[in-house]
Protein backbone atom coordinates (compact mmCIF):
# COMPACT_ATOMS: atom_id res chain seq x y z
CA UNK A 1 0.00 0.00 0.00
CA UNK A 2 1.32 3.45 -0.89
CA UNK A 3 2.39 5.88 1.82
CA UNK A 4 1.65 9.60 1.75
CA UNK A 5 4.59 11.99 2.08
CA UNK A 6 4.39 15.20 4.11
CA UNK A 7 5.68 18.43 2.56
CA UNK A 8 7.94 20.50 4.84
CA UNK A 9 9.41 23.96 4.32
CA UNK A 10 12.91 23.94 2.88
CA UNK A 11 15.45 25.02 5.53
CA UNK A 12 19.23 24.80 5.63
CA UNK A 13 19.26 22.57 8.69
CA UNK A 14 16.61 20.11 7.45
CA UNK A 15 18.27 19.82 4.02
CA UNK A 16 21.90 19.62 5.29
CA UNK A 17 22.19 15.79 4.98
CA UNK A 18 21.45 16.10 1.24
CA UNK A 19 23.40 19.21 0.21
CA UNK A 20 23.04 22.97 0.45
CA UNK A 21 20.13 25.40 0.23
CA UNK A 22 20.98 28.26 -2.11
CA UNK A 23 19.49 31.53 -0.85
CA UNK A 24 20.68 35.00 0.06
CA UNK A 25 22.51 34.63 3.39
CA UNK A 26 23.29 37.94 5.12
CA UNK A 27 26.29 36.32 6.85
CA UNK A 28 27.96 35.76 3.46
CA UNK A 29 27.13 39.18 1.98
CA UNK A 30 29.92 41.45 0.70
CA UNK A 31 29.60 44.72 -1.14
CA UNK A 32 31.37 44.76 -4.50
CA UNK A 33 31.44 46.95 -7.63
CA UNK A 34 32.01 50.16 -5.71
CA UNK A 35 29.26 49.30 -3.20
CA UNK A 36 26.52 48.96 -5.83
CA UNK A 37 26.20 45.15 -5.69
CA UNK A 38 25.60 42.73 -2.83
CA UNK A 39 27.47 39.46 -3.39
CA UNK A 40 26.24 36.47 -1.38
CA UNK A 41 29.44 34.47 -1.48
CA UNK A 42 30.05 30.70 -1.71
CA UNK A 43 26.49 29.53 -1.00
CA UNK A 44 27.20 26.05 -2.43
CA UNK A 45 30.11 24.09 -3.83
CA UNK A 46 29.82 22.34 -7.21
CA UNK A 47 31.44 18.90 -7.33
CA UNK A 48 32.76 17.07 -10.40
CA UNK A 49 34.98 14.00 -10.19
CA UNK A 50 36.68 11.99 -12.92
CA UNK A 51 39.26 12.68 -15.59
CA UNK A 52 37.90 15.03 -18.25
CA UNK A 53 34.95 16.13 -16.07
CA UNK A 54 33.85 19.74 -15.99
CA UNK A 55 31.18 21.82 -14.28
CA UNK A 56 28.57 23.20 -16.68
CA UNK A 57 25.66 25.67 -16.41
CA UNK A 58 22.31 24.77 -17.98
CA UNK A 59 18.77 26.13 -18.27
CA UNK A 60 16.01 23.59 -17.52
CA UNK A 61 12.34 24.36 -18.20
CA UNK A 62 10.24 22.17 -15.90
CA UNK A 63 6.62 21.42 -16.71
CA UNK A 64 4.25 21.45 -13.72
CA UNK A 65 3.36 18.14 -12.09
CA UNK A 66 -0.21 16.98 -11.49
CA UNK A 67 -1.29 15.96 -7.99
CA UNK A 68 -1.70 13.68 -6.23
CA UNK A 69 1.70 12.61 -7.57
CA UNK A 70 3.25 9.13 -7.39
CA UNK A 71 6.93 9.16 -6.45
CA UNK A 72 7.90 5.90 -8.10
CA UNK A 73 11.59 6.55 -8.75
CA UNK A 74 14.66 8.37 -7.51
CA UNK A 75 17.99 9.15 -9.13
CA UNK A 76 21.49 10.11 -8.08
CA UNK A 77 24.69 11.31 -9.71
CA UNK A 78 27.79 9.45 -8.46
CA UNK A 79 30.37 11.78 -10.04
CA UNK A 80 29.06 15.24 -9.25
CA UNK A 81 26.68 17.54 -7.45
CA UNK A 82 23.65 19.08 -9.16
CA UNK A 83 22.08 22.43 -8.26
CA UNK A 84 18.67 23.87 -9.18
CA UNK A 85 17.98 27.60 -8.78
CA UNK A 86 14.62 28.93 -10.00
CA UNK A 87 14.75 31.99 -12.22
CA UNK A 88 10.97 32.17 -12.66
CA UNK A 89 10.40 33.07 -8.96
CA UNK A 90 8.06 30.07 -8.59
CA UNK A 91 7.98 27.54 -5.74
CA UNK A 92 8.95 23.93 -6.45
CA UNK A 93 9.17 20.63 -4.61
CA UNK A 94 12.42 18.97 -3.58
CA UNK A 95 12.23 15.21 -2.96
CA UNK A 96 15.28 13.50 -1.42
CA UNK A 97 16.15 10.21 0.29
CA UNK A 98 18.96 9.01 2.46
CA UNK A 99 20.93 6.08 1.07
CA UNK A 100 20.01 2.71 2.60
CA UNK A 101 22.51 0.09 1.43
CA UNK A 102 22.74 1.39 -2.13
CA UNK A 103 19.06 2.25 -2.56
CA UNK A 104 16.96 5.25 -1.57
CA UNK A 105 15.14 5.19 1.76
CA UNK A 106 11.74 6.75 2.45
CA UNK A 107 11.57 10.04 0.51
CA UNK A 108 11.35 13.41 2.24
CA UNK A 109 9.58 16.31 0.53
CA UNK A 110 10.47 19.99 0.92
CA UNK A 111 8.69 23.00 -0.53
CA UNK A 112 11.22 25.51 -1.86
CA UNK A 113 10.25 29.14 -2.25
CA UNK A 114 10.85 30.93 -5.53
CA UNK A 115 13.95 32.59 -4.03
CA UNK A 116 15.57 29.33 -2.85
CA UNK A 117 17.60 26.80 -4.77
CA UNK A 118 19.21 23.50 -3.81
CA UNK A 119 22.55 21.88 -4.45
CA UNK A 120 22.21 18.09 -4.22
CA UNK A 121 25.47 16.63 -2.98
CA UNK A 122 27.29 14.05 -5.08
CA UNK A 123 25.56 10.65 -4.86
CA UNK A 124 22.42 11.99 -3.08
CA UNK A 125 19.13 10.29 -4.03
CA UNK A 126 16.60 12.82 -5.35
CA UNK A 127 13.55 12.95 -7.59
CA UNK A 128 13.76 14.80 -10.93
CA UNK A 129 12.69 18.44 -11.08
CA UNK A 130 9.16 19.11 -9.74
CA UNK A 131 7.79 22.47 -10.93
CA UNK A 132 4.48 23.62 -9.43
CA UNK A 133 1.55 25.42 -11.05
CA UNK A 134 3.10 26.41 -14.37
CA UNK A 135 6.21 25.86 -16.47
CA UNK A 136 9.25 27.21 -14.62
CA UNK A 137 12.85 27.89 -15.62
CA UNK A 138 15.83 26.83 -13.50
CA UNK A 139 19.53 27.56 -13.69
CA UNK A 140 21.18 24.15 -13.24
CA UNK A 141 24.85 23.57 -12.45
CA UNK A 142 26.09 20.01 -12.80
CA UNK A 143 28.83 17.73 -14.08
CA UNK A 144 29.55 16.92 -17.71
CA UNK A 145 32.13 14.43 -18.89
CA UNK A 146 32.92 10.78 -19.38
CA UNK A 147 31.31 8.02 -17.33
CA UNK A 148 27.70 7.25 -16.48
CA UNK A 149 26.74 9.94 -13.96
CA UNK A 150 23.15 8.75 -13.54
CA UNK A 151 21.79 5.94 -11.41
CA UNK A 152 18.02 5.36 -11.18
CA UNK A 153 15.98 3.33 -8.71
CA UNK A 154 12.30 2.40 -9.14
CA UNK A 155 10.17 1.68 -6.06
CA UNK A 156 7.90 -1.38 -6.13
CA UNK A 157 5.19 0.65 -4.39
CA UNK A 158 5.12 4.39 -5.07
CA UNK A 159 4.92 7.06 -2.38
CA UNK A 160 2.23 9.73 -2.85
CA UNK A 161 2.44 13.51 -2.59
CA UNK A 162 -0.89 15.27 -2.06
CA UNK A 163 -1.74 18.57 -3.73
CA UNK A 164 0.66 21.18 -2.26
CA UNK A 165 -0.53 24.64 -1.36
CA UNK A 166 0.74 27.23 -3.83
Amino acid sequence: MSEYLDIRPLTKSAFAPFGEVIEADPASMRLINGGTTERFHALAVAQATGEGARVIINLFRGQPRSFPYDVDMMERHPFGSQSFSPISDRPFLVVVSEDENGRPGRPQVFRARGDQGVNYGRNVWHHPLMALGQASDFLVVDRDGPGNNLEEFFFETPFIIKEPAL
